[in-house]
């Protein structure tokens, strides 16, 4: 072979591999577009940790009654907490048609916690923030959301909490924490109260979420998530 064919086909070879990567991203897309949208929705709800609030959400989507479980669909993925936005806007370019994203993230030591949040909002992603950590959002499960400002002795009190009412210990990686929660508190009080101490910060002039607390606005989610539920069950 002379080396202008060997040129030829080496070019030939080449030129093939783009066209094979685009019709690899086409049937992506298309895998995507012709997807069943689930009546209720599609929830990607990201997370910084592997272990409360991955544990919580994912027990709130296997309490989804049976019926139900394909028409409102919740998907929970980790990322670090800077990466949270980001990680939750290019899972909705994926598959943008069905996607209702969320990001759910503590207070705890976090320096840009207000500017995630902000970030977060004016990109359309609702965001389950708690402060100071997630605990205090189970705390209203039992009736009450304490005043306590650091997130380690927030968990330690709800830790104590927990064990009175349980007669159990409580442990971060619980995978049957939900169930807990809801078999011995209560899911709706729990939401009446949030929402109280969330409006009561907007009343006493707090503008800026890192300096309102105790808050968790993780009570919105779940309240959407099970208003979704409660209606199809009638």
């Amino acid at each position: 072979m002379t080396n202008k064919g060997k040129t030829a086909g080496r070019k030939s070879s080449s030129a093939g591999k783009p066209s094979d990567s685009r019709a690899g991203k086409r049937r992506d897309r298309n895998r995507c577009v012709g997807a069943r949208v689930p009546e209720l929705g599609y929830y990607l709800i990201v997370t910084d940790t592997e272990e409360t609030e991955k544990n919580y959400f994912e027990g709130l989507r296997d309490s989804i009654p049976v019926e139900l479980k394909n028409r409102l669909v919740i998907k929970v993925e980790k990322a670090k907490t800077v990466e949270l936005v980001r990680k939750a806007l290019e899972r909705m370019e994926q598959e943008s048609q069905y996607r209702i994203p969320w990001i759910v993230f503590d207070r705890d030591r976090v320096e840009d916690f207000d500017e995630i949040i902000w970030t977060a909002e004016k990109n359309g992603v609702g965001v389950g923030w708690s402060n100071p950590c997630f605990e205090i959002w189970m705390y209203a499960y039992f009736g009450e959301m304490p005043a306590i400002m650091e997130s380690y002795t927030c968990c330690e009190r709800f830790a104590e909490k927990f064990k009175k009412v349980t007669g159990q210990e409580y442990s971060k990686n619980d995978r049957d924490i939900y169930r807990k929660l809801v078999e011995y508190g209560d899911e709706e009080r729990a939401i009446q109260i949030a929402e109280r101490c969330y409006k009561k910060c907007v009343d006493d002039g707090k503008k800026k979420m890192s300096k309102m607390w105790p808050v968790s606005k993780v009570y919105r989610l779940v309240e959407e998530i099970r208003g979704k539920v409660s209606q199809k069950e009638k």
